[in-house]
């Protein structure tokens, strides 16, 4: 991990929404600020994947058909329709299912070790407190302490 990031290199937080759908908002915010060279450099590893890849497959869309489309412009609900226009639309049951993983990633899952880690390397090995990645993002990207 460099340096605490400058607030105006980062998405917004990886619970946000768009249309009641977690993380889409985060993902398409990192998107426009690495096409306009401002995303954070720890950022920039992830692009597509991790929790990007997951939402992708989820939304059964391609990565760079996303980007394209989110350097075309427009809002995060006319993107993400244009995501749902060319795979299928997401009842509630499926945000209902994407938004708990969004929330509870990290949490005694195949992402603990990663999570623990990524506490170490940043200096938060001590915070038994941050338990989930959504959490550990929003701490270390100073949303919240």
């Amino acid at each position: 991990m460099s340096a605490k990031p400058n607030p105006a290199t980062l998405p917004c937080s990886p619970l946000d929404e768009t249309a009641g759908l977690k993380y889409f908002p985060r993902m398409v915010g990192k998107i426009r600020l690495h096409a306009a060279g401002r995303l954070w450099d720890d950022l920039h590893a992830n692009l597509g994947k991790g929790s990007d890849g997951a939402l992708v497959d989820f939304l059964h869309i391609h990565y760079d058909e996303l980007k394209a489309r989110v350097i075309e412009g427009g809002t995060d609900e006319e993107i993400l329709q244009w995501c749902q226009e060319r795979s299928r639309v997401l009842n509630d049951n499926e945000k209902l299912i994407w938004n708990h993983y969004v929330k509870t990633l990290g949490w005694n899952d195949h992402i603990t070790a990663i999570l623990a880690k990524r506490k170490a390397d940043g200096g938060l090995g001590d915070r038994d407190d941050i338990q989930t990645i959504a959490h550990y993002i929003d701490v270390d990207e100073g949303r919240c302490s």
